[in-house]
């Protein structure tokens, strides 16, 4: 017989170890709701008893309030079906993974840019066709003489914050 049933072949009640890792994991996905914005919350269409909870939870300051608190969370998580908060979770994770990739994606491109000057013009205006290329033009030869006197590059700062606008223009853009 498996270890979960007794002789009479009824199954065990899990062990307290068991529970206390699944109370653990719901404590756990509460505290990852406490990050979510309110439209966020609104859109899941919690309990009100769980939605209060933790609007409470974001108001404590106490660190022993907040461990009493997240306790709470997580018995009231107990009663809710939690498959549509960890979509939420695992979405919004993902979203944030896409805007880093983006992000990083775009640092490369700038950083080739000022590698390069002018002659790596030719990358980004196939990226972003609409681009106004005099004003690249006049950001790479600021960021090349900024790099050549060793100074602070705000001139490479402000390309990356002209290419982000750029990439923002253009959602569908895969960098």
């Amino acid at each position: 017989m498996n270890d979960q049933y007794d002789f009479d072949g009824q199954q065990e009640p899990p062990s307290k170890t068991a529970r206390k890792k699944e109370m653990l994991a719901l404590q756990e996905l509460g505290n990852k709701l406490l990050d979510f914005s309110k439209v966020e919350l609104d859109k899941l269409q919690l309990d009100a008893t769980l939605r209060e909870a933790l609007d409470t939870a974001r108001r404590i300051k106490s660190r022993e309030g907040l461990r009493r608190q997240m306790q709470f969370i997580g018995k009231l998580m107990r009663q809710t079906d939690t498959s549509a908060i960890e979509q939420a979770i695992e979405e919004k994770e993902q979203g944030k993974k896409e805007l880093t990739r983006r992000f990083h994606a775009l640092e490369n491109l700038r950083d080739l840019l000022v590698e390069k000057g002018t002659a790596g013009m030719e990358l980004v205006i196939e990226q972003f066709p609409d681009i106004d290329r005099q004003h690249l033009r006049n950001l790479l030869m600021q960021a090349d003489k900024e790099r050549k006197n060793n100074k602070p590059p705000a001139a490479s700062r402000k390309l990356f914050k002209y290419l982000r606008e750029l990439d923002e223009q253009q959602p569908g853009t895969d960098i």
